[in-house]
């Protein structure tokens, strides 16, 4: 029943904030902090419990008959993955609700209600067990995104949504026909019809069917990881869409890529997963670096933080596609503190751009003086972007590099070079931003004591990671240990002989060794 509701209570307060803005806004506020301050409550207690809970595969299932006559089931499931990950929703979705307090002034319920029904979508994908039902709340997270950036975005904000859409959605009809692809494959080799994840995994498939199903699933992560080159939509759904959505799509959407990765492409195409982790692995190199260059050319704030999501995404790329155990804990790891320093950066960004009506960093110099809170946490968050020794991000990409270095270390080489990239444009941007010439001569209230709460809260955990990410490791265990043994056993399913004990990872090192 707690899947159910961590699913429901977002969308039903979405619901009611949306009809309480026919009374105030600030009904329609409240209502959706509540709803989703539930949702978080409901999750971390469920998480405080597991230390008492027997350690399966799932911690926790519902599996339902829906359209039986399709082999479609409404079956949710959580591992300790999908626990991290929907803590996490629940949090930067609390986060994102109070960043748009007073930001959003037009159809405050119209907003709300999209915003809720985004974090349901997102919940929902990192439940969903069955392949349709996982293809539905992965639309679902679509349609209220769109009109989050095109009613309450900036100057081009119509062009940035439809961008957006094309490009979510085209990938999406990929994986919908590679998803019924494997439907009617699995029907028939075994006569059983089903969409469920559990008995698609170690379908036998050849090697021309296996790579062309996992490209049509990888194409659509692809796009919301994103992978260069399709990620132009990114930038420009960054810099246009409201603060709480740029906290979204940065903090959110792009994980829902990385979990695709995890969940579904390696553990049911292993074969042509390490087929094509080496190509996989240069296009992760590719996205560091570029993203890196790119943040450094840009004058827009927001702009320059949405390629910096590029280039640290890339390292969740490599750790994934390493597929040993350090190079995943690091992809983990990195998944949940870009999603928090890179959320916070938009929420600085979004405060910015309320109080001074501009996201030019050439017209920003001298911000400091003016609002020091805002220049320290700014400092802070983009010390931890960088990979600061401490901060949660330097752990990830620590370990997903050490994890790299066992399989490729010319790979390995080029991914650390990204890092000196990162402290540069990092550096220049708090410098441009808080310590150039005020030439503008800004006078603007700090963060108020809202803003200051949220800030700090967020600051604590990349601290805590970067000083203790031990119980985040041993929570994600279980969770990766099953997924490498689902992908092992359709290696060797695929390869027609037994299960062995040899980690994927070192047969990656094999298939993708340039030493």
């Amino acid at each position: 029943m707690i899947l159910v509701l961590l699913i429901v209570i977002p969308l039903a307060g979405g619901i009611l904030a949306w009809l309480g803005d026919r009374r105030s806004r600030r009904v329609s506020r409240w209502i959706s902090l509540l709803s989703i301050g539930a949702d978080l409550a409901l999750a971390s207690a469920f998480a405080a419990g597991l230390a008492s809970m027997p350690r399966g595969v799932w911690l926790a299932e519902i599996n339902r008959e829906w359209i039986p006559q399709l082999g479609i089931s409404f079956h949710l499931a959580m591992d300790s993955l999908s626990l991290i990950l929907v803590l996490l929703t629940s949090f930067l979705g609390f986060i994102a609700v109070i960043s748009s307090w007073t930001e959003i002034e037009e159809r405050t319920g119209f907003f709300y209600f999209n915003l809720m029904a985004v974090l349901s979508g997102i919940i929902g994908v990192f439940l969903a067990l069955d392949l349709f039902l996982f293809y539905f709340f992965w639309e679902l997270m679509l349609v209220p995104m769109y009109f989050l950036i095109a009613i309450w975005g900036h100057e081009n904000r119509f062009y940035a949504s439809v961008k957006f859409f094309i490009f979510t959605q085209m990938s999406g009809l990929l994986m919908l026909f590679a998803i019924l692809a494997l439907f009617f494959i699995h029907g028939r080799n075994t006569g059983i019809y089903t969409f469920d994840y559990t008995y698609l995994l170690g379908t036998s498939l050849s090697s021309a069917e296996g790579m062309w199903l996992m490209l049509g699933f990888l194409t659509a992560f692809a796009v919301k990881l994103p992978f260069v080159p399709f990620h132009s939509w990114l930038p420009d759904a960054h810099t246009e869409a409201p603060t709480a959505g740029s906290v979204i799509l940065a903090g959110l959407l792009l994980k829902t890529g990385a979990y695709g990765l995890l969940r579904f492409v390696i553990p049911l195409f292993p074969e042509a997963s390490l087929s094509f982790a080496p190509a996989a692995m240069v296009l992760g190199v590719i996205g560091i670096l570029y993203g890196a260059m790119m943040a450094f050319a840009q004058t827009d704030l927001k702009r320059l933080v949405a390629y910096t999501s590029v280039s640290h995404m890339g390292f969740v790329v490599l750790g994934i596609f390493a597929w040993n155990t350090l190079a995943l804990q690091g992809a983990i790891i990195q998944i949940v503190c870009h999603g928090i320093s890179t959320g916070a950066l938009f929420v600085i960004a979004g405060a910015l751009q309320e109080r001074i009506r501009t996201r030019d960093i050439d017209r920003m110099g001298g911000l400091w003086s003016a609002a020091p809170r805002i220049g320290a946490f700014g400092l802070f968050f983009a010390l931890a972007s960088l990979g600061l020794p401490g901060l949660g991000n330097f752990i990830a990409e620590f370990l997903v590099l050490i994890g790299i270095y066992k399989t490729n270390i010319t790979v390995t080489v080029f991914a650390t070079a990204g890092l000196v990239f990162a402290t540069v444009y990092s550096l220049w941007m708090v410098h441009k931003t808080f310590f150039g010439e005020n030439k503008e001569n800004w006078k603007i209230p700090d963060f108020s004591l809202r803003e200051m709460a949220v800030m700090s809260v967020m600051m604590i955990m990349l601290v805590l990671l970067g000083l203790y990410p031990q119980p985040l490791i041993d929570t994600a265990g279980q969770s990766l240990e099953n997924l490498q043994k689902s992908a092992r056993v359709g290696h060797e399913a695929a390869a027609g002989v037994g299960v062995s004990t040899q980690p994927l990872s070192d047969k990656v090192s094999a298939g993708g060794e340039s030493r």
